[in-house]
């Protein structure tokens, strides 16, 4: 009778876990990539609200160089 290969079984199990953690880990990934892009949740910040033009600092206006 042939002996247990116990060192095969443990990488075939080292082999699952790293496999289904990847696999979770793209997952996550993905969904986050879903939120920013379809706007949907309520996790990403309103980085375009407010006036038009407000944080521009060009000085287009009021600063008199004539």
């Amino acid at each position: 009778m042939a002996k247990p290969n116990y060192a095969f079984e443990k990488r075939q199990r080292d082999l699952a876990r790293q496999k289904k953690k990847e696999e979770k880990r793209l997952k996550k990934a993905g969904s986050k990539e879903a939120n920013v892009q379809g706007g949907s949740g309520g996790e990403a910040p309103p980085a375009e609200t407010g006036e038009p033009g407000a944080d521009a600092g060009g000085g287009a206006s009021g600063d008199g160089g004539d």
